[in-house]
């Protein structure tokens, strides 16, 4: 039987994606890329907020669709039916099974009582069996799973557990795997990757499973996401700072800047260390890359509160910056304050934060003209004019790319070195610097 697979939601979503794919290609069965070639349609579901919610219930409507013709069996598992399991039971009576993730262990035993079929080689979801989905050029390596930062806007702890930490000779085998298999650049990962070790180790380990990651041969490009504020430690900024492999990226998702609105966030950091900490990374490494994520229309935020903000991300500029509009989310503390923000306020806020992270970001681009930088060349455009690659500014699927002028053949999946030309939005064009002749 033929099984296509729709992975929703984050890069940690995409991991179990492709261990559920490791798994049914492991017993025997055969993984298409076309839904409508499917016997099976597996749907890996997210439900971290309202928007996300939404999307899935529209995607699993969809492929709904595709049991009046082909597909035989619509299995949606994940995040989503964690959360609302017994509504979704009745509300799409169309899917055929529902797999919670408190329910993973079994899942190949709840798999084969339903389509009776398929061989049983592997029962369980394990790294060993995952079918890496994103190509050669780069793989998510996850540290950890849960959170227990406990924020009150955040649904996460009640739908995934606690923060769990995976033991490191695990995760130094699982990247040795990634590798083997040839990929250039490994993108660790987790909710929080700065608390990685403090539940088993005692202590923040991040910085040496770097450290260890770096001496595996085969990577050309280390980085990590989702570094929270307050466990950015000194030790980590320096093992940033000399591995060449490592990226000179932070991804620090700080949500706001008012200590009000912090604390009632239930955020570890405030307003002084986190300016301490941005302040520490530009210092030691100046051709740093800063992201962040921020978020608007938090329950009794007031104009003060926003516009301090709004002057915190005009006076740091952001080299990459997203805002999310808070989102009331079931059983999550913030849902229950009584100050919530009318929705076309955030509406206002969002774009107003965002209007000027576009004016910075072009700003901050213009700064890279006539350098050069290293990029991974990916695809080619559909003009056929400029190859599209990355360079280490970039994370896929998130940030921007880098536009290669298509002046002679690049094979895909090799590094060039391409001075920077021009701009386009929140991208930058360039051209390959040609090899001296000697």
């Amino acid at each position: 039987m033929n099984v296509g697979f729709i992975s929703l939601g984050c890069s940690k979503n995409l991991v179990v994606t492709e261990e559920v794919i490791g798994m049914f290609k492991g017993n025997g069965f055969n993984i298409v890329n076309d839904e409508k070639k499917a016997d099976i349609i597996v749907i890996n579901t997210c439900g971290f907020i309202e928007s996300a919610k939404q999307e899935t219930i529209d995607t699993i409507l969809e492929m709904a669709e595709y049991k009046k013709q082909k597909c035989k069996y619509l299995i949606v598992i994940g995040c989503l039916v964690e959360r609302y399991k017994e509504d979704l039971e009745k509300l799409i009576p169309e899917v055929d099974l529902f797999i919670s993730i408190k329910e993973y262990p079994k899942i190949w035993e709840k798999v084969q009582n339903l389509i009776g079929e398929g061989e049983c080689n592997i029962c369980k979801l394990d790294f060993s069996n995952r079918v890496i989905t994103t190509g050669e050029n780069y793989a998510y390596l996850k540290i950890a799973e849960g959170c227990s930062n406990n924020c009150t806007y955040c649904a996460i702890p009640y739908i995934q557990g606690k923060y769990i930490s995976r033991r490191e000779e695990e995760i130094i085998e699982e990247a040795k795997e990634l590798a083997k298999k040839g990929i250039k650049e490994l993108i660790v990962i987790a909710q929080d990757t700065t608390k990685y070790g403090i539940d088993i180790y005692g202590e923040p380990r991040l910085a040496h499973l770097l450290e260890e990651l770096c001496k595996i041969e085969g990577f050309k490009w280390i980085r990590f996401l989702y570094a929270y504020p307050e466990t950015i430690t000194d030790e980590l900024i320096e093992v940033v700072k000399n591995n060449e492999k490592i990226c000179n990226y932070f991804d620090m998702p700080i949500q706001h800047i008012s200590n009000k609105v912090l604390k009632r966030m239930n955020r570890k950091s405030d307003k002084e260390s986190i300016e301490k900490v941005i302040k520490k990374i530009r210092e030691e490494i100046p051709d740093v890359i800063l992201r962040t994520t921020l978020i608007v229309g938090f329950p009794g935020e007031t104009e003060e509160d926003f516009n301090e903000l709004y002057e915190f991300v005009k006076k740091e500029r952001f080299d990459k910056l997203g805002t999310f509009m808070y989102s009331k989310e079931d059983g999550t503390p913030a849902a229950r304050l009584k100050e919530q923000i009318h929705y076309m306020t955030k509406k206002s806020r969002h774009k107003k934060i965002m209007s000027l992270q576009k004016k910075i970001s072009k700003e901050n681009l213009q700064e890279k003209l006539g350098k050069t930088y290293e990029a991974i060349v990916e695809s080619t455009s559909f003009d056929n004019k400029y190859y599209i690659g990355r360079t280490y500014m970039d994370v896929p699927e998130e940030d921007g790319v880098v536009f290669i002028k298509k002046d002679e053949e690049i094979e895909l999946g090799t590094f060039v070195n391409c001075k920077i030309t021009g701009i386009r939005d929140y991208d930058l064009i360039a051209e390959k610097v040609k090899k001296k002749e000697s």
